[in-house]
């Protein structure tokens, strides 16, 4: 698991292809992104993914993956979250944002490929993430290949 241990050379543009990978199976929508999640424990194993609207039509990514780490897995408190889009801030459709589900799972490290346009919120998810002390790798040479899954939002 040594070469798939978030941080180590090739481990972060691994799981955020396959992040980008599941935003490619997310149900399409004309008003929201289609986002990919995964979690991943410090040694490397997959805890949990995910895509936006993948059990609920509300579902964020993150929201899903996030609630399919079992409850108190203290793998949390040193995972990095993978998303293929800055986690939201602000949220019409439900109370939570992804940005504090985030914070409340104690996850450490967020690595995300593209940060969201200002197309139906001005999300501010990466500042309050670092504000809070979590380190947010951003890693651009993955945002085209989040902008042609969401090509049909543009």
């Amino acid at each position: 698991m040594a070469e798939r241990r978030p941080g180590s050379p090739g481990a972060d543009a691994h799981w955020l292809a396959l992040a980008v990978a599941l935003a490619g199976e997310c149900p399409r929508s004309e008003t929201a992104f289609s986002v990919g999640a995964v979690v991943v424990a410090d040694d490397g194993t997959e805890l949990a993914r995910g895509y936006s609207r993948e059990e609920e039509p509300h579902d964020h990514a993150e929201e899903v993956a996030l609630r399919r780490v079992r409850a108190g897995d203290p793998a949390l408190a040193t995972a990095t979250v993978y998303s293929t889009l800055e986690p939201c801030s602000r949220r019409a459709s439900r109370p939570v944002t992804c940005t504090r589900l985030i914070l409340r799972a104690g996850a450490p490290r967020v690595v995300i490929a593209w940060r969201e346009p200002e197309l139906f919120v001005d999300c501010h998810g990466v500042e309050e993430l670092r504000a809070a002390g979590v380190e947010v790798v951003e890693m651009p040479e993955f945002a085209a290949a989040v902008r042609s899954v969401n090509a049909h939002l543009f």
